[in-house]
């Protein structure tokens, strides 16, 4: 299967009120070029799980600064103003999750678990509506799976099969995005050929990632 994709082709399958997950810490990470086009797309009423707000004129801040967010769920919004006033003024819903929760909860939806119990957030505003239940005497919010309908992922270097390479921090939320949304698109650096990398070198498998964007082409 020809997994190679334009950009532009990347963007058609997204559709208004998707859940989408974006991988990334401030950008650093994130499929920059698809962003930047989704940025000017139509596409509107997304719900958007990704770790911050990035900035207002850099990858996934640009869709919270245009409008096209309706809800964010997210670690903090601190470097964006947009997403502050946006959040203040109750024109996008904001879910805060503490960083690794949020991430405990998307591996959770791609291990195909019920969710993760943490006693993070006990005694805090994370905790109301959430299930608690006390093991061993010790007791623990219920945190349910995130999953999404697209992620779109970045890499430093990748294969033609999809397998990926995350260089440094880069490779922060990408993996375990990749295995919690039904579809997963990759824009690469750098794309080589099947083969190129040793398998232990693979950061994300192929198996899990569905297109291929390539920076290169």
């Amino acid at each position: 299967m020809n997994k190679l994709i334009t950009p532009e082709q990347a963007v058609s399958k997204i559709k208004s009120g998707m859940t989408i997950m974006v991988g990334g810490f401030l950008g650093n990470g994130s499929p920059l070029k698809i962003l930047d086009l989704l940025a000017q797309s139509d596409v509107k009423d997304l719900t958007l799980i990704c770790n911050d707000s990035a900035f207002p004129d850099k990858a996934y801040g640009k869709l919270i600064a245009n409008g096209q967010v309706r809800k964010q769920i997210t670690s903090h919004t601190g470097t964006n103003p947009v997403a502050i006033e946006l959040m203040n003024a109750g024109t996008m819903e904001v879910e805060f999750v503490p960083q690794g929760t949020l991430a405990e909860r998307i591996r959770s939806a791609g291990a195909g678990l019920g969710g993760v119990l943490t006693p993070t957030g006990l005694g805090t505003l994370v905790e109301k509506g959430k299930q608690k239940l006390t093991i061993d005497g010790k007791e623990y919010l219920l945190e349910k799976p995130l999953c999404a309908d697209v992620a779109l992922l970045g890499a430093s270097l990748g294969d033609k099969s999809g397998n990926l390479i995350h260089q440094g921090t880069s490779q922060n939320f990408n993996p375990l995005m990749a295995t919690a949304a039904d579809l997963v698109i990759a824009e690469v650096s750098e794309l080589v050929e099947t083969g190129t990398f040793s398998p232990e070198a693979v950061h994300t498998p192929g198996i899990f990632v569905d297109f291929i964007v390539s920076c290169d082409l």
